[in-house]
Formats: C-alpha cells, sequence, structure tokens
C-alpha cells in the first residue's frame, strides 16, 4: 500500500481527536486510566487478552516445547539485528504491497495459522478472519480449526491459504484439500516439523483440553499425524493439488533445496512458534541461510518472533518475501475480538512503513542486506 507523508499525518490526527472525544466528560484519573490501557504497540496485548481468557486458554496459547528456549530466542534474535538508517532520501510515498502466487498484498504480512482460536473468543477464526480482512491481510487457517473451513471461506475478504498435516490415512488427506480448493482457498501449506509431537510440558501441567472441532477437522493430538512422512509424500500432493503447495517448518536449507527440485512452489522458515522442538534456531537466524539455499526460485517466507515493524523489515532485508505472526494477533482476538486484530495488523503495518521510511527503502523490492548495520 503506498502511503503520502500528508495521508499519514491526516491519520493520526483523526486519531488523536478521535481519542480525545472519547475522554470528554472524563475524570483526569480516569482518563489517565484509559490512556494506559490503550495499546499502542503489539504487546500491549498481551495482558489485555490474559485479563479476559480462561487461565488453561492463555497457558495453550503461550506454551511452547521443554524449556521454551527457542520461543525467547525467536524474540531476542530480532533484537540484536540492527538497523542502519538513510537520510535525506524522498520517502513521501512509501509501498508496501508485495505478489505472492499471482495475488497481490497489501502488505508483507499475514497471519499464520493457530489452533482452537474458540478457545481465546467466542468468535474464534471467525473474527480473526474478518479482522484480517478490515487490515487488508490474508490469513492462513489452521486445520486445527474450530470453524469449518467452508464457513471461514465465506466470512473471508482477502484470500485465504489452508495449513494442514500429512495423515496416515491418505484419503482424508486429499479430500481436505479438495475441500480447501472447492472453496476458494488459494494455497496449501504442508506443515512438516511435527511427524511426532514434541516435550509440551507446560500444555501437560496445565491440562490443556481443546474443544470439539468441526467435522472433517484433523485432531492433531490424536493418532492420525503421520510419522512416516517423507517426500513421497511431497510428490503425491503436487500430483493432485490445483493450488501453490509451501512446505512449513523448514529451517534445514537443504530441505529448502531437495523441497524446490520436489516442484514445491514455496517454503516457509518456522519452527512451530516453538512449541514442538526445543532449542532449535531461532527462525530469524535460519532465514538468510534458507533463503540463500532457495537463490529465488521460490518465495520464502518467515514466522516466530515478530513483534515490531523494525523485526518485520529485518525478516525482507535477510531474504523473506513476507512474514507470518501468530500470538500477537490472537492477543488481539482474545482483547477486542475482530477490532483487536485489525488493530494490531494496522499497528505492525504503520511500524513496517515507518521502518522502510527511516531507512530510506520506499518499496519492498528494494529492501536488502544494505538496511542492516553490520
Amino acid at each position: 500500500m503506498t502511503v503520502t507523508r500528508r495521508q499519514a499525518l491526516v491519520s493520526a490526527g483523526a486519531f488523536a481527536a478521535a481519542s480525545s472525544l472519547s475522554l470528554s466528560g472524563q475524570t483526569q484519573s480516569a482518563a489517565s486510566d484509559a490512556a494506559e490501557a490503550e495499546p499502542v504497540c503489539l504487546s500491549d496485548f498481551e495482558p489485555l487478552a490474559k485479563a479476559k481468557m480462561q487461565p488453561m486458554a492463555w497457558e495453550f496459547l503461550n506454551a511452547g516445547a521443554g524449556d521454551e528456549v527457542t520461543v525467547q530466542w525467536n524474540k531476542e534474535a530480532y533484537q540484536r539485528i540492527r538497523l542502519k538508517p538513510r537520510v535525506l532520501v524522498d520517502v513521501s510515498r512509501v509501498n508496501t504491497r508485495v505478489t505472492l502466487f499471482g495475488q497481490e498484498h497489501d502488505f508483507p504480512i499475514l497471519l499464520a495459522p493457530v489452533a482452537a482460536q474458540k478457545l481465546v473468543h467466542p468468535d474464534g477464526e471467525l473474527g480473526a478472519v474478518r479482522g484480517a480482512g478490515a487490515a487488508h491481510a490474508a490469513t492462513v487457517l489452521s486445520s486445527y480449526s474450530t470453524t469449518s473451513l467452508e464457513d471461514v471461506a465465506a466470512a473471508a475478504k482477502i484470500p485465504l491459504w489452508l495449513q494442514f498435516y500429512a495423515q496416515t490415512d491418505h484419503g482424508s488427506t486429499r479430500e481436505l484439500v479438495q475441500r480447501a480448493e472447492a472453496a476458494g482457498y488459494r494455497a496449501l501449506c504442508l506443515t512438516v516439523d511435527m511427524a511426532v509431537s514434541g516435550a509440551r510440558n507446560r500444555e501437560a501441567r496445565a491440562k490443556v483440553q481443546l474443544p470439539p472441532l468441526p467435522s472433517g477437522s484433523i485432531n492433531i493430538l490424536g493418532s492420525k499425524l503421520d510419522p512416516a512422512v517423507s517426500w513421497k509424500d511431497v510428490e503425491w500432493l503436487r500430483s493432485f493439488a490445483k493450488i501453490p503447495l509451501l512446505l512449513k517448518g523448514v529451517l534445514n536449507p537443504d530441505d529448502a533445496d531437495r523441497a524446490v527440485k520436489a516442484g514445491v512452489e514455496g517454503i516457509m522458515v518456522s519452527n512451530h512458534g516453538g512449541r514442538n522442538f526445543d532449542t532449535v534456531p531461532a527462525t530469524i537466524d535460519a532465514l538468510p541461510v534458507v533463503a540463500e539455499k532457495v537463490a529465488g526460485r521460490v518465495p520464502v517466507l518467515v514466522d516466530g518472533g515478530i513483534r515490531r515493524g523494525t523485526d518485520v523489515l529485518k525478516a525482507l532485508a535477510f531474504g523473506a518475501k513476507a512474514v507470518l505472526i501468530g500470538r500477537p494477533y490472537v492477543y488481539g482476538l482474545g482483547a477486542a475480538g475482530e477490532a483487536g486484530v485489525t488493530k494490531v495488523l494496522n499497528i505492525l503495518q504503520h511500524e513496517l512503513q515507518v521502518a522502510m521510511a527511516l531507512t530510506g527503502s520506499t518499496n519492498v523490492a528494494s529492501i536488502d542486506r544494505s538496511v542492516i548495520w553490520s
């Protein structure tokens, strides 16, 4: 999306005026409290969501594998990367558009698949996809959705992708893919980093019980996952899937290279948000070597640890075509339903525009390692 400086200032002024009006008639103390409660960055949504969520749901959303070291690394790794600003560059227009698989996106920011969203808010996945639509962001729906993929598609205004797992029952996998295609989904994301379930200690301590699933969903806590999944399954999926297939959960550059050679149309550098295998690298650390190995043959995307627009810029500089956020938008959902999801995305989108402007990057294609302080 192209935004001029004047438009940004007018938007900021309108937001400030609306905030001022909303506080009229309140005491100074109440106004101060309201100002403190108004989220202005992604981390502000966490306490708001926690206050409204059941403890078990909170533990499920935030749980990682083992000692949750990778969960922390995902965020800390971004903080270690320094940006190199540029001055006296005309950034009156900053274009954030990016094209993925023939579809243009206003921003290179998508919603990652997150399971069982009705644990977080009664609207669940419908609230998330509606909130994303208001912010012009695409959504990747989890196959462990508490709303049917058809109902989510009916509520979506922006292209949807579907995440899924390899199952021992190939007939069920084929049926799921065909349902997604019939419902208008634009891409498939096969999660490949969960052949077996990892040491989910925090979930076990919290005695997590997930809500019932709609008909046709995959019970990832059951016995349907296929530990024998291999490259043959990727070839089999490619033989009948009519929409692009991405592999989600790639950290090893050799796996990325083999995926491209197997005909996969995209790579998602992901460590499952640190939820399944602890002490694997932060995704931003794995991204550059994967992107170098792929060498532009297919789009590379990344998720995990993104909390700021500067993080998005860093990921793009290290070779990502786009990024996905998971927990942050679900905090927004828990805090304020679909409006919270929209606000999370709007904040991150605005921060990306600012980061691009301050590094002299006038469009996404121009972002490269030159914005990184080495």
